[in-house]
């Protein structure tokens, strides 16, 4: 399974705690790492604005991508949220192999 580094901005350390939690105990990711005091600033209903927020960084693969972006849409509170899902290139092995692992493979329906 190829392996992927998802970003999710959250605005405080409140959903970024429950978010995380929920992302690894639902083996939708192996581990997330949550990044305080980011200072973002982006476009916003025809405004330039500024917001401090933080920065979730959580590592999956392909087979649980689509479920994941999927969750966190719907159980984050903003009405457009970040979810950017970038393509592991390289890594250390055995790091690659543990996210694998810890996820396991995904289960598809076979039909009878």
């Amino acid at each position: 399974m190829k392996p992927f580094v998802v970003l999710i901005t959250t605005p405080n350390r409140k959903v970024s705690e429950r978010l995380s939690k929920d992302l690894v105990g639902k083996k939708l990711a192996a581990c997330v790492n949550r990044v305080p005091n980011l200072s973002s600033r982006y476009w916003w209903e025809g405004k330039v604005q500024t917001a401090q927020e933080e920065l979730l960084i959580a590592k999956t693969h392909q087979g649980r991508l689509k479920a994941l972006i999927q969750w966190v849409g719907d159980h984050h509170p903003y009405q457009v949220c970040e979810v950017l899902a970038l393509p592991v290139a390289a890594g250390h092995r055995p790091y690659l192999d543990w996210i694998k692992k810890s996820l396991g493979t995904v289960q598809k329906n076979k039909g009878r």
